[in-house]
């Protein structure tokens, strides 16, 4: 929606009410009386059973007559998967490094030697999901990313980029200020893999081995 210079986009995550259409609404009949001749509106098909898009097209339409009109556009499934692009295929192999190097590293720490080995652990850590958080690779555990997940939705219940959303408005020439300071980040591609994640046990000392 940012991409595209949209004037509002309507999300999930982000609920909203009949005043906030009807700003939305003043602010594109506003924007078109000082003679900007375009406006787009992104609407999510999950954002509101209610105020569906059916809904907004009657409402642009009617409170636009004279100044606009509108138009409803209903874009097609967007399906995952298909064919991977160049960018998807070197992810992946960087990501199959990082993960075969990690695997490597941990049964070191936990003393296998041969196939014939079996490691036993019961940290959470040997559990866990190669991700990217700012330009790292992280490891997250299973367990903790139970607790940040809305598996109902499928979605993380914490998004990133909802931060940005003041941003949006504030390009539409809405009446918003972002607030929020922005966060210096040193752009950095650490690799992790040589480090160790799940907790190597401690080697016994004399005193235990000769009481065991």
């Amino acid at each position: 929606a940012m991409a595209g210079g949209a004037d509002a986009a309507y999300i999930y995550e982000e609920k909203f009410s009949i005043k906030d259409l009807e700003k939305d609404v003043y602010h594109m009949a506003s924007k078109m009386a000082e003679g900007v001749q375009r406006g787009l509106i992104v609407r999510n098909e999950k954002c509101n059973e209610n105020y569906n898009a059916d809904f907004m097209h009657r409402l642009y339409s009617e409170e636009g007559k004279g100044l606009f009109s509108a138009r409803m556009n209903i874009l097609g499934h967007m399906q995952q998967g298909g064919r991977a692009s160049p960018f998807d295929r070197n992810m992946g192999i960087k990501f199959a490094v990082e993960a075969s190097g990690w695997f490597e590293t941990q049964l070191q720490n936990l003393g296998i030697k041969s196939s014939k080995d079996v490691p036993h652990t019961v940290a959470k850590e040997s559990a866990c999901l190669l991700g990217i958080t700012k330009r790292k690779y992280v490891y997250s555990p299973l367990e903790e990313l139970i607790e940040e997940t809305n598996f109902q939705q499928r979605i993380p219940k914490t998004q990133w980029w909802l931060k940005l959303r003041p941003l949006l408005r504030i390009f539409a020439k809405h009446h918003s200020v972002y607030e929020e300071e922005g966060e210096f980040i040193e752009i950095e591609e650490r690799h992790v893999a040589t480090e160790s994640v799940i907790p190597v046990p401690e080697e016994p000392t004399v005193e235990e081995t000769e009481t065991n």
